[in-house]
């Protein structure tokens, strides 16, 4: 649902009135420019904003998960990991910062501009994987590890609130389902590139899992020099945008969404407490967290868990790829059916479902490796489906440009403590059936559900409630922008 059309707004209104009062898409009747149209203009804008940060999250996840794949290839022989819990903790390490940061990091973003605070970050997190592949012992890899976390911090919750400032929330279930698959194109690639790079072993002295890390690191630091000039910044700053453009770009936001200019003044810690009182956004960080154990202990464990299928490490490497490539086109799908029909809980909770059926063949069938492979498929398209909907679904629901900087960096920080959990579920011991960690996924899967069920229903709760409101305020629009969705003309989308 959009926010209410203007001519209806007044003092006065009953709820027979707001009821019988069509609900418009209010952003669709700002006028375009003469020389374009809406969807050449938008066409425009996906060709600036999303490539680039599909890209750069990209390159992001590769740099944090290619650590399974060095494993494979004598990462834990070389630096003495086989003992314990040692490799678990080299992973949880990195969450350390990366869930504390997340607020800070997304204050710091508007502050200095995303295309400076972004590409300055993905240059760092490039330069600490390459010094990953150069430590000689555990301490290094946990002291880079936990570097990585920090500087990879704001790319996540910065990308996602970023592209929530250029587009409706009709049009943005596809573009942020193509962002988050980012990740998928990630997993698939990792695969195919550790393959190939695992081939280099012995070269110039190096292990393969050392140029596995200086390959992929280096390559984040030499795409960071151009994506200074190329990441987007908000809608107001577009340079690549004509004056007439921006200002369109910008009203159709304000109209849709009530989401105020990326160049509102400075937040407060005031401002920042005041989105917690909205127990909604509580539920969301629940939506996520649940969401992020299967996803993390999956992206973390794949190669270990196909391993234990009796493939050699290559063909492990290469069997890995195929999950990743169809939850990418299986998000894609059900993203372009949630766009069309402007709902998101249906969707969310139907891609759930399907990675808990997954988690279930593995924790029954453990002697039929193909319909054990099988298994990952629905893994993966569930999951990493899910995943994006709920985030869509939660960052487009909050209105004001202060409330959807603090509530997505949030939902992101304190969903992904859940990766501290999903490092220490797989563990060897455990293999080859994983029996704690394919339950342990399955459970928390089932919290996002329950999670998703009640903010759904407070989302629907405080609709009915606005529509049944005898009395609704004379606002200006400067006090509608600055309530954003807790102003009584906003409905949340369900």
């Amino acid at each position: 649902m959009a926010v209410l059309d203007e001519k209806h707004s007044g003092s006065g209104r009953n709820s027979k009135d707001v009821r019988d009062t069509e609900v418009a898409y209010a952003a669709e009747e700002v006028v375009c420019p003469s020389h374009t149209t809406e969807r050449r203009l938008m066409t425009k804008v996906d060709m600036r904003v999303v490539p680039f940060l599909c890209i750069m999250y990209l390159l992001a996840f590769l740099d944090r998960v290619n650590i399974a794949n060095a494993k494979l290839f004598g990462l834990a022989q070389d630096l003495d990991l086989g003992t314990g819990d040692k490799y678990n903790t080299a992973l949880v390490i990195f969450f350390v910062p990366y869930c504390i940061f997340e607020v800070p990091s997304n204050i710091l973003l508007k502050k200095f501009k995303p295309h400076v605070w972004l590409s300055i970050n993905m240059f760092l997190f490039g330069f600490t994987t390459m010094m990953q592949g150069l430590v000689k012992n555990y301490s290094g890899l946990l002291a880079t590890r936990f570097f990585l976390g920090l500087f990879e911090t704001g790319m996540f919750p910065g990308a996602f609130y970023l592209i929530g400032m250029w587009y409706k929330r009709s049009e943005a279930q596809r573009r942020y389902s193509f962002f988050f698959n980012s990740t998928t194109l990630a997993g698939a690639f990792g695969g195919l590139l550790a393959a190939a790079i695992g081939k280099m072993d012995g070269l110039r002295g190096y292990s393969g899992w050392r140029w596995i890390f200086l390959i992929e690191g280096g390559l984040t630091v030499f795409v960071s020099f151009f994506f200074y000039f190329l990441l987007p910044d908000f809608p107001e700053e577009a340079k690549w945008l004509k004056e007439d453009e921006r200002v369109y770009v910008a009203a159709r936001l304000r109209a849709d969404q009530g989401t105020g200019s990326g160049l509102a003044r400075s937040m407060t810690v005031k401002d920042v407490l005041n989105v917690f009182k909205d127990w909604k956004i509580i539920a969301g960080g629940f939506m996520y967290f649940g969401l992020i154990v299967p996803a993390y202990g999956y992206a973390y464990f794949a190669p270990t868990i196909i391993s234990t299928f009796h493939y050699s490490p290559i063909e492990t490497q290469l069997r890995s790829v195929p999950p990743w490539a169809a939850a990418f086109g299986f998000s894609l799908l059900i993203a372009t059916l949630s766009d069309r029909v402007r709902h998101r809980f249906t969707f969310a909770i139907v891609s759930m479902f399907i990675a808990i059926a997954g988690f279930a063949i593995l924790l029954a069938e453990h002697n039929n490796k193909n319909v054990q492979y099988g298994a990952l498929f629905l893994i993966t398209s569930g999951a990493y489906t899910a995943m994006p909907i709920i985030v869509c679904w939660f960052n487009m629901n909050l209105g004001s440009h202060t409330r959807r900087a603090v509530g997505s960096a949030w939902q992101v920080g304190y969903g992904n403590l859940g990766g501290i959990i999903a490092v220490f579920i797989f563990l060897t011991k455990d293999a080859p059936k994983f029996t704690t960690g394919y339950s342990v996924c399955l459970a928390f899967t089932v919290l996002s559900m329950i999670a998703s069920t009640i903010y759904g229903i407070g989302c629907m709760m405080a609709n009915r409630q606005r529509d049944n409101m005898t009395e609704v305020p004379d606002l200006t629009e400067e006090e509608k922008t600055t309530l954003g969705d807790l102003s009584p003309e906003y409905r949340y989308l369900l």
